[in-house]
């Protein structure tokens, strides 16, 4: 049942990610041709201002989910109302603070934001961009976390989902009928209050949740561990655009996102990957099944790699010729770069390939060990990327975050090795030197023996395919020659979900 509920959420996570990934290079194209990339750097500038909403969970969620496992597992309906009852107070709390927040960047982020068109212009884009995320963020996220924690996750998925068509042709419509930014950003913004409602909905249907217990204080005893983990992840996910918009403008933070949609459309990829299986581990850790975590951590730990370097590898190759195509006939900025996609693309790939061991981590509620680790991150991240952005510019800034990225992944080696799974270190080192090697083989093969003319997108669909269709079949080559037992797990276990989901 666990491998039924982790195919399922799995498949319509990646059909979301794909959906998120079309809206990704359909908006943002049609935003910087209507209103140029000024304005689309604006809207993206103040969402990431924004996004750090998100850390006012005070790394909560992860904790909410550790907690739910144990209640879930036994059917403990009891324990889950408790949960839900004192995340649902926390988050109250937080509600408070958020609009407090949003009230002060509507007075001063027009002042940072370096190139902006004006006080009220800007003012009133954060107001309305502010209003939506905070709609989303804090209503229906408990009930969102008892979904995940429980393997139900495609029902929220599968809304986003339909959301997600919606808000692309809503804002075609409108852009059509001559709307300004602000006009788009608000019905946007509406599409998106559905979800929660929905939510809210569907599981005050279908669980038998009690509204009448007391809140339990002790539950979030872990709240501000876990708020380390949260910090450095938005600081990853953030900071560029932040210190971009502060020191290089609007304009750069335009050139950075188009690239970074295609990083965090191939990051969440992996992730959605990861995470799929993510509550199955958790039921498992909870029923102190560790035979069965180290066997299926190991098969899953040869998947992730596997699908990263895959994916990656390609991305390294086809990259510069699709930005070429893309960003055809935008004249306002210089979209084309030499060396900053490269130096993305691999900080992006060390997140992607250290996903397993973050998983378990998280999952087990390893939170307060884990904590001084994120810390580090974070502020190397910081430190690094306002040093060298004073001399190498947008490079600089993505050079720090691959420096924090991998002094966390050697962080969570360690812990993992002396801690939970015990593995040894030279283990997982080989296994990350063979996947340094397999990417260069594929990148190697491809520049040199395989010569691929890209004209528009139909010549680079055909390309991408050709150049990922070698990339797997190269990887599954080397999987073989150096991990046969888990490639025969992975096999066995795709093999038994498929006679499942047949009978």
């Amino acid at each position: 049942m666990r491998s039924k509920f982790a195919l399922y959420n799995m498949w319509f996570s990646l059909i979301l990610v794909l959906t998120t990934l079309g809206a990704s290079l359909i908006l943002p194209r049609l935003l910087i041709r209507e209103f140029g990339s000024s304005v689309y750097g604006l809207t993206t500038s103040i969402s990431q201002f924004l996004g750090y909403l998100v850390l006012l969970q005070a790394g909560i969620g992860g904790v909410v989910r550790a907690a739910l496992y144990k209640p879930l597992a036994a059917n403990d309906i009891e324990k889950v109302s408790i949960v839900l009852k004192t995340s649902a107070s926390f988050f109250r709390k937080l509600a408070f603070i958020s609009i407090l927040y949003i009230f002060i960047l509507v007075w001063t982020l027009p002042f940072i934001i370096k190139g902006n068109p004006g006080f009220i212009f800007t003012a009133t884009l954060v107001m309305i961009i502010g209003v939506g995320l905070f709609i989303r963020y804090y209503f229906g996220i408990t009930y969102q976390m008892l979904l995940s924690a429980d393997q139900k996750n495609y029902f929220s998925t599968i809304l986003q989902i339909i959301l997600i068509i919606i808000n692309i042709m809503l804002v075609v419509v409108l852009i059509k009928l001559g709307a300004g930014i602000h006009l788009v950003m608000i019905g946007s913004t509406s599409i998106f209050i559905i979800r929660p409602i929905v939510v809210n909905f569907y599981v005050r249907k279908k669980y038998k949740i009690k509204t009448d217990c007391q809140p339990d204080k002790n539950l979030m005893v872990q709240r501000w561990d876990g708020i380390g983990h949260t910090v450095a992840y938005f600081i990853h996910s953030k900071t560029d655009i932040f210190l971009l918009t502060i020191f290089l403008g609007i304009k750069e933070v335009a050139v950075y996102s188009v690239y970074a949609m295609i990083t965090s459309g191939l990051n969440s990829i992996i992730t959605t990957i990861a995470d799929a299986v993510t509550a199955a581990f958790g039921n498992m850790i909870a029923k102190d099944e560790n035979n069965l975590i180290d066997k299926n951590f190991k098969s899953y730990e040869c998947l992730i790699h596997s699908i990263t370097i895959i994916t990656f590898a390609s991305a390294a190759v086809l990259v510069t010729p699709f930005i070429k195509i893309y960003t055809r006939g935008f004249n306002d900025a210089n979209y084309l770069r030499d060396v900053f996609p490269f130096i993305l693309l691999a900080a992006e790939c060390v997140y992607c390939l250290r996903q397993p061991y973050h998983m378990i981590i998280t999952t087990a509620g390893h939170y307060k060990q884990t904590r001084n680790g994120a810390f580090v991150e974070a502020a190397l991240n910081i430190v690094l990327s306002i040093t060298l952005i004073q001399f190498f510019g947008t490079i600089g800034v993505v050079t720090g975050t691959l420096v924090a990225m991998l002094y966390r992944t050697l962080d969570y080696f360690f812990y993992l090795r002396n801690n939970i799974l015990f593995i040894k270190i030279r283990t997982t080192l080989k296994r990350l030197i063979i996947s340094v090697m397999n990417m260069a083989c594929i990148i190697i093969f491809m520049h040199y023996f395989v010569k691929i003319s890209i004209h528009g997108y139909l010549s680079w669909i055909g390309s991408a395919i050709l150049t990922t269709v070698i990339a797997a079949i190269m990887t599954y080559g080397i999987n073989l020659l150096f991990y046969r037992k888990e490639m025969k797990d992975i096999y066995l276990i795709a093999r038994r979900l498929v006679k499942k989901k047949t009978q």
